[in-house]
């Protein structure tokens, strides 16, 4: 866990984050500041889950479209809340559940559940708190063509790692990617970065 800028931080929540129909299940556990802003919690989401930002998104809560809004492409009967003004402990409790969608073109879409909220540590003091607590299997790589492709890729992969129809994404993941395996420590140290170079508040 790491510290940001002062603020003051009444709760922490603990969201489970889980990517709808990847089978194996693909998830992380993560903590983060009541306080926070849902802009804030997409780039610990990014972080945590390995995207790179590449892609839009938007958040969904109940009815509530969360996201940066686009005059040209937003329904005007429903209308994107600006994410950077949202805050979680506004919209949020013990046994929400909502989504996350990346990239509007390969859809990866995600299931967050309120897990738990609790009074903030003192030892963090009133700064943005923001961390990883568990999670498995390593994120799709971007671009990999939606979560049907993915199994699909997974499903070569099993059975011929080295074949014709896994060489497309294996070489475009990198030869190291390995499905199986979630990096914890650089996913932590991805966000302790942004937490201590102020890039997230």
């Amino acid at each position: 866990m790491a510290t940001a800028s002062k603020k003051p931080a009444p709760t922490l929540f603990t969201l489970k984050i889980e990517l709808v129909d990847s089978k194996p299940l693909i998830w992380r556990r993560i903590v983060i500041s009541g306080h926070a802003s849902f802009a804030t919690l997409h780039h610990i989401i990014q972080a945590a889950m390995g995207w790179h930002d590449a892609h839009l998104h938007e958040f969904e809560v109940g009815k509530q479209r969360i996201g940066v809004p686009d005059p040209e492409t937003d329904d005007p009967d429903r209308p994107t809340a600006i994410e950077k003004n949202v805050r979680l402990n506004r919209l949020l409790a013990t046994g929400s559940t909502f989504t996350y969608l990346y990239d509007f073109g390969d859809s990866w879409e995600h299931r967050l559940s309120v897990e738990q909220v609790k009074a903030g540590d003192e030892r963090y003091g009133d700064g943005l708190v923001a961390g990883i607590a568990g999670g498995e299997r390593a994120c799709p790589p971007e671009d990999a063509g939606g979560i049907d492709a993915y199994q699909d890729f997974l499903e070569h992969w099993e059975h011929d790692p080295y074949g014709e129809e896994t060489e497309g994404v294996r070489t475009w993941a990198g030869l190291d990617f390995d499905p199986a395996r979630f990096d914890r420590a650089a996913a932590s140290a991805a966000i302790d970065r942004m937490l201590w170079n102020g890039w997230v508040k």
